[in-house]
């Protein structure tokens, strides 16, 4: 049966074809920064993911007018925040990493090294822009930084493009209706962009040092990992020739749980929580798509082990190496679509605040944890100060990537450390997370914020460099 002309120019218009033509834009910068990273060799060398590189070459032909005006910003920014929880809830629907009792003691000291490290930035980040929003007008706008504007620090280099994005919108609307013109959203995005450079190039070049020193060895060949599905499944799992394909099922599985996510968000966003709710609880709820996410994973894989137990399933229908799939998918395009989501107008009105945190994060980052890590991983500092450098300034897959250069098998629990931190980092971080929901409403807040980020500092920093028993 043939369409009618009607039906015809429904499907040529161009809201038909819009955000695909995006989403277009974001496959074809994947492929433009994989080919870059394979062809060119010092852009290899130096670790930089694919997808940044991609979102880097967008930004560049951004200063294009047409270019410019082709890309939606605001999609960009609801890409890169759903893409976030999407990972982050594939992740958490995996089966867990057993850890054995031996290294409980350096699990737990590895969650206190990120947690600390997201406050050393907050704390690094306030230096800047407190005096900045007291005492430095722009000439050409006058006041243009907001006082809490330095939190996105940790958000940004410690967590990535989409809490950076998600509390870059907190800090730009709570600004705004305090008669500021701060750029959060790009100010926060831009660290992340960053942070990701910082994480890659400055590790390969102290790498590069310490090998030349004759401290450690680098890998100079470089190491495929061959996988099959057949590797990861289970003698139960739903089998190849089921009339539903096993992807569709596990990505079905992935947003059934993100639809929990927003029904939770939905009610609560529902409620009447008065003053303070409205302008400090909400936003945290919605900006914690990914924590949500989280949890209702943990929830959706607990349940379905259970019926599968009980016998009311028969069938396992999580996969791990799927899963990963799709996690690496989502967060490949959060980066490309948090960089391409940056405005380059509004960069150069943040240039000089961004420029101040990033470098005085970047040194103090390297530092602290290098610190720490020489205090807490005897006989593998190197591996574990890599690893967790290059997750504390962009994702915990760039700690993995810096880690294998001097580490290809794994051999070193650095790589065990890395994936366990998570839940002790989550539990000593959350109170962090609220405080970054309450500094920006008011200088005292602020300074309020600062004050406890000290104190909890201080009380991490003193377990982490304890006097341990020799045994």
């Amino acid at each position: 049966m043939l369409l009618s002309s009607q039906s015809v120019s429904a499907f040529d218009s161009p809201e038909t074809w819009s955000s695909l033509l995006q989403l277009f834009l974001i496959a074809l910068a994947i492929i433009a920064g994989n080919i870059v990273r394979r062809k060119i060799w010092f852009m290899r060398r130096s670790l930089i993911p694919s997808a940044l590189i991609g979102g880097l070459i967008i930004l560049i032909l951004k200063v294009i007018p047409a270019i410019d005006g082709f890309i939606d910003k605001h999609l960009m920014e609801i890409i890169t925040y759903h893409t976030l929880a999407i990972g982050f809830i594939a992740m958490s629907l995996r089966a867990p990493q057993k850890s054995s009792k031996a290294n409980t003691v350096t699990v737990i000291e590895t969650g206190t090294l990120t947690a600390s490290t997201y406050i050393i930035q907050g704390v690094v980040g306030l230096l800047v822009t407190i005096p900045l929003y007291l005492w430095w007008r722009n000439p050409e706008i006058g006041r243009d930084i907001f006082y809490a504007g330095g939190l996105l620090l940790p958000m940004g280099y410690g967590q990535g493009p989409g809490q950076a994005l998600n509390f870059g919108t907190i800090y730009q609307n709570t600004a705004a209706d305090q008669g500021i013109g701060f750029f959060g959203i790009d100010f926060g995005l831009s660290i992340a962009a960053i942070g990701f450079i910082v994480g890659s190039v400055i590790g390969v070049i102290y790498m590069n040092m310490l090998n030349k020193k004759g401290k450690l060895r680098m890998n100079t060949t470089e190491v495929v990992d061959k996988h099959k599905l057949s590797d990861y499944e289970s003698h139960n799992e739903l089998p190849h020739s089921e009339s539903v394909d096993k992807f569709t099922i596990v990505l079905c599985i992935v947003f059934f749980t993100y639809l929990l996510v927003y029904l939770l968000m939905s009610f609560i966003g529902g409620l009447n929580l008065g003053n303070f709710g409205e302008k400090t609880l909400k936003p945290l709820v919605y900006g914690f798509n990914f924590f949500w996410g989280i949890l209702f994973g943990t929830l959706v894989r607990t349940i379905l082990k259970w019926l599968l137990r009980v016998g009311v399933m028969h069938r396992e229908y999580l996969n791990d190496f799927l899963l990963n799939r799709v996690s690496g998918l989502s967060f490949d395009v959060m980066i490309v679509a948090g960089t391409a989501a940056i405005n380059f107008e509004n960069l150069k009105v943040i240039a000089m605040p961004l420029t101040l945190v990033c470098v005085f994060g970047a040194i103090v980052t390297f530092f602290y944890v290098r610190a720490v890590c020489r205090r807490i991983y005897k006989g593998y500092e190197y591996e574990g100060f890599f690893s967790m450098f290059g997750m504390l300034t962009g994702t915990a897959s760039n700690g993995m990537i810096l880690l294998r250069e001097i580490d290809v098998r794994y051999e070193t629990p650095a790589a065990n450390n890395l994936v366990l931190q998570n839940i002790p980092a989550m539990v000593m971080g959350f109170p962090i997370l609220l405080l970054l929901g309450y500094a920006p409403h008011g200088l005292k807040a602020t300074f309020i914020t600062l004050g406890v980020l000290i104190v909890i500092l201080i009380a991490f920093s003193l377990f982490l460099f304890r006097k341990k028993k020799v045994q």
